[in-house]
């Protein structure tokens, strides 16, 4: 039998290894939960045409500080506004002018050890002018844009591979509200998106004060007439989006500076609005000489909603009622720029970016998960005429 001071020892010495085997299996599990937010993420800057922009550019967001990397140029070409990425993450597309003319540009992300770059797939002209917005359904089969002065909404599809196939629609939105004159005399298209069922597209136009609703063929590329949404007269309908739960649709006017709360139905793919609030205060607005609502976002949680205030300068944040997705004002938040004409959430909901057109700048905000504050992170770089923030996904 052991003497009782080795018993002694052995007995502590087990007992300090099943309280290291127990740290150990908690910092395993809080491990287990960091990569959701760790590491950096890949960054795309859609630009405007204006200089000193060359083109498209790539930054990373390090997600566990907030920070964001020097943007760099990778792949230059005339004003590629809006990008959107394929749903495999390896085709990005660009609305964009090549050789001067108005187009619809694919590229080949290829990965790398620092940081992913953009490979020339191929393009197709648009028929119907330079395109505000551009968006792909979830199945991979068929992209839309939306022209801005040609008042349409373009359709084509994709090769399996990703690449441009062809044009396959060109619908001309026809007439104008007029509440806004000048403003609202034509059909302006500006930005396009689909149904979580993808059975339906939506173009939001300023012009019409009305969401366009098409019933959308992803297989072959085609969109039919469906109705539509109406939005106050004079709002300018710009941006639109789903809340998570598929049920409710938030779009922002961008001459009102408001945002107009609908209830949507999956089955008939109708959109009856019930709320519009404004995104700030007018009192607040009299004395700038710009005014105008740029985008919207909602946070991946669905309890808040975001939008940006070109003039102002600002990005008001919304709380969602749970019961019914109605909205009321949380902030205002200063955007440490000029002109966010683009802002967007990281699929985290951690982070918020902010483009500043007009200071060529991209300002980082804490989110936070409780109250959808947002606090400055004092990571702000260059970006030259950024207009479009698409975060890389897998």
């Amino acid at each position: 039998m052991l003497p009782l001071a080795r018993r002694f020892f052995l007995l502590s010495l087990g007992i300090l290894l099943l309280m290291s085997l127990s740290n150990d299996s908690s910092i395993e599990q809080l491990s287990a939960a960091e990569p959701a937010t760790a590491g950096q993420l890949d960054v795309w800057i859609g630009t405007s045409q204006r200089k000193p922009s060359e083109g498209i550019y790539h930054c990373t967001l390090d997600t566990k500080n907030g920070k964001i990397s020097d943007p760099q140029l990778a792949a230059k070409i005339s004003g590629p506004g809006f990008l959107a990425l394929h749903p495999d993450g390896h085709h990005l597309y660009a609305v964009a002018k090549l050789d001067d003319v108005p187009s619809v540009v694919s590229y080949h992300v290829v990965p790398g050890n620092t940081s992913p770059s953009l490979e020339f797939d191929n393009a197709l002209p648009i028929a119907d002018g330079t395109a505000a917005h551009v968006a792909v359904e979830p199945t991979g089969r068929t992209l839309l844009t939306a022209q801005y002065g040609g008042g349409s909404v373009a359709a084509f599809s994709l090769n399996r591979d990703g690449s441009l196939k062809e044009a396959t629609n060109l619908i001309k939105h026809k007439g104008g509200s007029r509440a806004v004159p000048g403003r609202q005399d034509s059909p302006h298209a500006h930005w396009v998106g689909f149904s979580p069922d993808n059975r339906f597209a939506f173009v939001p136009d300023l012009g019409l004060d009305k969401v366009v609703i098409y019933k959308l063929n992803p297989e072959t590329a085609e969109l039919t007439p469906h109705g539509y949404g109406k939005v106050p007269a004079g709002g300018g309908p710009r941006h639109m989006k789903f809340h998570p739960n598929g049920k409710i649709i938030y779009v922002l006017n961008e001459l009102a500076l408001s945002v107009t709360v609908f209830d949507y139905d999956a089955e008939t793919g109708t959109m009856t609005a019930k709320q519009t609030i404004p995104t700030i205060d007018q009192a607040l607005l009299t004395k700038e000489l710009f005014k105008s609502a740029s985008e919207i976002r909602v946070h991946p949680s669905g309890k808040f909603v975001y939008s940006a205030n070109r003039g102002h300068d600002t990005i008001t944040a919304f709380r969602v009622n749970e019961a019914n997705g109605k909205l009321s004002v949380i902030e205002v938040e200063p955007v440490r720029g000029a002109t966010p004409r683009n802002f967007n959430l990281d699929p985290s909901g951690r982070w918020l970016l902010a483009a500043g057109q007009d200071s060529h700048t991209l300002a980082s905000f804490a989110v936070d998960g409780d109250t959808g504050e947002l606090t400055y992170n004092r990571s702000n770089v260059t970006a030259p005429s950024a207009i479009c923030v698409l975060f890389q996904h897998e």
